[in-house]
């Protein structure tokens, strides 16, 4: 099946996946959007987030105004962005699957909601379908902790409420809860020393390091709450007892209290292993989002299960481990939730996605709207 002959959504799939787009180099994906978006008839703007972020694209935004009077304005959130590509890439559809033809990604994450939303919006201009208002917006880098959300200004949006199809799984997936994250910087000094003539009189960094990584709970702790140790950097020589070491770790927790509890322990650690090998240790805790969590009663999650079962797609309720641009959206207190979007065994050289979903995602995206053009005084 080439470009040409395949069906609206899964054509702008193949098309986008080919652009080697990896965060902060999102610039061809970006612009085959915004081109895609002005074709529609749309007015697309691009914000100064690429130059705040170090990358080459900011957020697009796009609003298509209200042909109707009464129900709730939605904003449809993608991003543009993929992890690193390994090389480049060649989608292509095997049976029933698209997948990389190469030994790299797809970039069904987020390629594939990206085409699926865009065709969907399509659909419900072309069909002059009643809505009270939809805004689209492609954010950038949220592969490197959502930096592309948390630099879009939200209060220029109209809606009250919106969708991010950002999980992987099958559709009908309803995100109800997710965790929040810190990211943790230890950095531990101790003192340089030959490592062969005077080692006591060194104090080695990269052993309180160890140590302290020994002490940490890894993996997952409980239902809710995962640590994990990610980066170790440290030394300057093997013949030199290492004077620093710098730790990177991250814990995450859809409990807001059991988050703060294991960012502590992992500072406790730390100071208590640095203080055993005779070294100092710096912290630096950042907090990349909060948990949330959904109940459904909440606006979007009875939208998102109207729209599913009209577009005969059975729903299911889930909690998950991982970060979406929906967390920025609901920090700032504008209800927004993550539905699956089909992809599969993301990130990696097997990642692939079912066409026919592609086509489904747009039914997702018309039956979303007609939902919300339906909910009348419900936004309230």
């Amino acid at each position: 099946m080439t470009t040409a002959t395949a069906p609206a959504a899964l054509s702008l799939f193949l098309e986008l996946a080919a652009l080697v787009t990896p965060s902060r180099q999102e610039r061809a994906a970006a612009d085959r959007c915004a081109a895609y978006l002005r074709d529609l008839g749309l007015a697309v703007d691009e914000d100064d987030a690429g130059v705040r972020t170090g990358g080459d694209t900011g957020n697009l935004y796009a609003w298509a105004e209200p042909t109707a009077p009464g129900g709730v304005p939605i904003f449809l959130c993608a991003h543009t962005d993929t992890v690193p590509a390994e090389g480049p890439i060649e989608p292509r559809v095997e049976g029933d699957w698209v997948v990389s033809g190469g030994d790299t990604i797809l970039g069904a994450d987020n390629k594939a909601t990206v085409a699926g939303m865009l065709d969907g919006v399509r659909r419900v201009l072309a069909d002059g379908l009643p809505h009270a208002g939809i805004e689209i917006i492609l954010t950038a880098q949220e592969e490197t902790g959502l930096q592309g959300a948390k630099a879009f200004d939200h209060t220029r949006l109209r809606a009250c409420t919106g969708f991010v199809y950002d999980h992987a799984g099958p559709l009908g997936g309803i995100v109800m809860a997710a965790p929040g994250q810190n990211t943790i910087s230890l950095r531990f000094a101790g003192q340089a020393a030959h490592a062969g003539i005077a080692p006591e009189e060194g104090r080695s960094a990269i052993v309180a390091a160890a140590r302290a990584i020994a002490g940490i709970r890894h993996g997952r702790i409980d239902d809710a709450t995962t640590a994990n140790v990610g980066l170790i950097e440290g030394g300057s020589a093997r013949n030199i007892v290492p004077a620093s070491c710098v730790v990177e770790a991250e814990v995450r927790s859809r409990d807001a209290g059991r988050l703060a509890q294991e960012t502590a322990h992992v500072l406790e650690v730390a100071a208590a292993a640095a203080t055993a090998e005779g070294c100092s240790v710096t912290t630096r805790v950042h907090p990349e989002y909060a948990p949330y969590r959904l109940r459904r009663s909440d606006l979007p999650v009875r939208i998102a299960r109207v729209a599913l079962a009209a577009a005969g797609i059975a729903s299911r309720e889930e909690e998950v481990g991982g970060g979406a641009d929906a967390h920025v959206f609901n920090g700032h207190g504008l209800p927004c939730v993550v539905l699956t979007s089909g992809m599969d065994r993301i990130h990696g050289p097997g990642e692939r996605i079912l066409a026919a979903d592609l086509d489904r995602m747009s039914d997702i995206t018309v039956e979303i709207v007609r939902a919300a053009a339906a909910a009348g005084e419900e936004a309230g």
